[in-house]
């Protein structure tokens, strides 16, 4: 199929569809269309069923589309850590993670590199004999989604907020679950259920939220939408409690400075069984 490469040019690779020309300038994201990446390493603190035996191929790219004022891997995706690579020497540390013994390709924090990543793995994809994940925070077009059909086996997106307030005031955009929640219909119906090897996922989708201070209300809210819209037996969901207050919440967010209590964790847990999701927790 054809793919519309040239869409960095007038920069259309996430929602924020900035328009910037990326072949000169920068986006939102902080990048030309140049791929940044701050590590690639055999990584073994995903969900289970996707860092069995190694690990996942984790590559960690540099930026985001989103800039979460509390998000756990800041220096990468908002202090831009990272040296540039060419989509050769993409497509290289692929194929020498899957030499390593890497149970899959785990595409982390992808959106803004898109359509190089995709010529990467037009260079390697044949010679894949693992998944290939991509791990996002969920905030997606659903062209983009339609340009990887093919190139991902799984998608692991962040659910993160039901209601745009909170999405304005801690990761910068007002229409975060619209974009969110199509993306993740359109994710679904490409991969279709879960699909494993053994213990090992080959194929599906990891719907991923994080609990966060104070938002367990909306945590329930999007647990709700997932029941009503999308088939319990098409998704994996993965309940995070790992929350931690960065720097940056220390000093500008005092209502995000503190862990999350088991009540908030777990009234979340018991609305995902309730609802008969299987997954993480």
């Amino acid at each position: 199929r054809e793919i519309d490469y040239m869409n960095v040019k007038n920069c259309k690779c996430c929602p924020r569809e900035c328009n910037t020309d990326r072949i000169f300038s920068r986006g939102f994201c902080g990048f030309e269309n140049n791929i940044y990446a701050s590590k690639a390493f055999l990584h073994k603190w995903e969900e289970d069923c996707i860092c069995s035996g190694k690990g996942a191929g984790a590559v960690f790219f540099t930026g985001c589309n989103l800039k979460c004022v509390y998000c756990q891997n800041y220096s990468i995706s908002s202090d831009n850590f990272g040296k540039a690579i060419t989509v050769n020497q993409l497509a290289d540390i692929i194929l020498r993670l899957q030499d390593e013994g890497a149970s899959n390709i785990d595409l982390v924090t992808p959106t803004h590199f898109v359509y190089e990543i995709i010529k990467a793995l037009d260079l390697v994809k044949h010679k894949l004999d693992i998944p290939v994940i991509y791990n996002c925070g969920g905030y997606e077009l659903v062209s983009v989604i339609n340009d990887l059909n093919g190139y991902i086996d799984i998608y692991l997106p962040d659910i993160k907020y039901y209601d745009d307030s909170f999405a304005l005031k801690y990761s910068g955009v007002n229409n975060y679950f619209k974009f969110a929640s199509k993306a993740l219909c359109e994710m679904i119906k490409q991969t279709g259920k879960p699909q494993f090897n053994g213990n090992t996922l080959k194929k599906g989708t990891i719907i991923r939220h994080l609990v966060l201070p104070n938002l367990r209300k909306d945590s329930i809210k999007i647990m709700e939408w997932i029941s009503e819209n999308i088939s319990s037996d098409s998704f994996l969901i993965s309940l995070m409690s790992q929350y931690t207050p960065n720097e940056n919440v220390k000093k500008n967010f005092p209502e995000l400075n503190r862990l999350i209590t088991k009540m908030e964790y777990y009234s979340v847990v018991n609305k995902a069984v309730d609802l008969g999701f299987k997954g993480f927790m």
